[in-house]
């Protein structure tokens, strides 16, 4: 009877949680997965289809294989692993410095991933701005480096970095100050033994003491990293003031669900496109957790 009650008890407390994960995780999965498997258009009622959606993705989508696809790993591989490595030296560098620089610099650095589309929008279209007021044109120009003012927003060569550098820019999040967590909870003793014991540089401190020791953060971070790399795509968008983006330049799989569920309206094709999103993100967060040690 104890352990009935105990469970009754723990169910109540299981209930809320249950129930908002219920309503906004697992009905949205379940719906998107069924809705890929349908036309709709958002008018008629939706007709059941098959896998047409994933071979027409697959065989007949070229701006898909042929822009998206090499643009979402290209702007993944740079962003994620890249973001990643920065949140860790920036959280490990501030670990060094005094509590109260610390405690500013860890708000300067974090404030931006909380204002990312406001700033999008104003502080950084006005610096990559087209014309003569915009603040780069303007520095190159006099400096003599171009003698006509740049289109960096609508340049297939230029926007691809830019929405690169804005991401990275931005992306200092909850990720980067769980590391700073992780790094400053770790014991003293732990680098005063090892140093007894032969270490005789920081990088060796890092590699065997401080990485170890903060794989919870370390893995929550690299998480935090896929989910936030693949949940940038809108960048491109804000930033060139189009969807889709100028030549399929800045276009990322976000995008392409986008264009398609809410410019086109062919929802069970953008449905069969997020749920290839779905799967890559999964697959890299199950990767990261068999990275850092974590076994089910």
């Amino acid at each position: 009877m104890v352990r009935t009650h105990e469970g009754r008890t723990a169910g109540l407390f299981l209930a809320p949680y249950l129930a908002v994960f219920s309503a906004f995780i697992v009905v949205p999965v379940v719906v998107a997965v069924l809705l890929s498997l349908t036309h709709f258009n958002t008018i008629q009622v939706p007709r059941f289809t098959g896998l047409a959606n994933y071979v027409a993705l697959l065989t007949r989508d070229d701006i898909f294989m042929q822009h998206v696809l090499p643009n979402t790993i290209r702007f993944a591989l740079i962003v994620g692993p890249g973001g990643y490595v920065l949140s860790f030296f920036l959280a490990w560098s501030l670990a060094q410095v005094p509590r109260g620089p610390r405690t500013v610099l860890a708000l300067a650095i974090y404030s931006p991933s909380l204002t990312g589309g406001v700033v999008v929008a104003v502080l950084w279209a006005i610096i990559f701005s087209g014309d003569r007021a915009g603040y780069l044109n303007s520095l190159l120009m006099a400096w003599g480096w171009i003698q006509e003012p740049e289109q960096w927003l609508q340049s297939p060569q230029w926007l691809m970095w830019i929405m690169i550098l804005v991401t990275l820019w931005s992306s200092m999040g909850v990720g980067f100050l769980a590391m700073l967590a992780g790094v400053l909870n770790i014991n003293p003793e732990l680098y005063e033994a090892a140093y007894m014991d032969g270490m005789k540089n920081r990088l060796q401190e890092i590699v065997y003491i401080t990485v170890p020791s903060m794989r919870p953060q370390m893995l929550f971070g690299a998480v935090m990293a896929v989910v936030g790399t693949f949940n940038a795509g809108s960048i491109g968008v804000q930033l060139s003031g189009a969807n889709p983006t100028p030549q399929y330049a800045g276009q990322l799989i976000v995008n392409h669900i986008e264009d398609y569920g809410f410019l086109r309206y062919e929802m069970g094709y953008a449905a069969a496109v997020s749920v290839v999103l779905l799967l890559g993100v999964y697959g890299l967060s199950r990767f990261a957790r068999r990275l850092f040690g974590e076994r089910d």
